[in-house]
């Protein structure tokens, strides 16, 4: 795609993550965020000489808590998006900052895959594309296993046919 100058715009990536992404977020959200609070809370009510003003920061902490484990997995659904071309990787995530990555075909090194104990309950892989690039590797986290499978595979057949040594 071009603008009315001719200059190229780059589009987003063509696909979403699994669907199965926002609860597996929220999930892994509502863990961690429960951990924190439930430090906070501990040290409020346990450690001698706490001020009185810090039940307040607590409820806060709790508060914050809340607004990430409802907003964040569906604000990183809508964000989040992957494609793999003959020419390029493509990846968009975030969800308060954005982070855009390309990756030429011939700079691929290795395509491994990754599907922890959650993420196999939820029935989702990651895979992450390592590069001859400083910037590091991509990875495109929350695929349906299958989909997974399948990019990785596809991934190592054009990897294979490309005659650059991506050094």
């Amino acid at each position: 795609m071009s603008d009315e100058g001719g200059t190229p715009v780059l589009r987003a990536p063509a696909h979403r993550v699994s669907p199965r992404a926002v609860p597996y977020w929220t999930v892994t959200a509502l863990v961690g965020d429960a951990v924190l609070v439930g430090a906070a809370v501990v040290a409020w009510l346990v450690v001698p000489g706490v001020p009185d003003w810090a039940g307040l920061l607590v409820l806060l902490v709790g508060l914050a808590a809340v607004a990430h484990v409802a907003l964040m997995p569906r604000i990183r659904f809508r964000v989040h998006r992957w494609e793999v071309t003959d020419t390029a990787v493509h990846t968009r995530e975030g969800w308060i900052g954005r982070q855009s990555r390309i990756a030429p075909i011939s700079r691929v090194q290795t395509v491994d895959s990754r599907q922890g104990a959650v993420m196999r309950l939820f029935g989702l892989a990651s895979i992450t594309v390592t590069t001859a690039s400083a910037a590091g590797p991509i990875t495109v986290d929350c695929l349906d296993d299958e989909t997974a499978r399948r990019v990785v595979a596809r991934l190592t057949a054009i990897t294979a046919a490309t005659e650059d040594d991506a050094t």
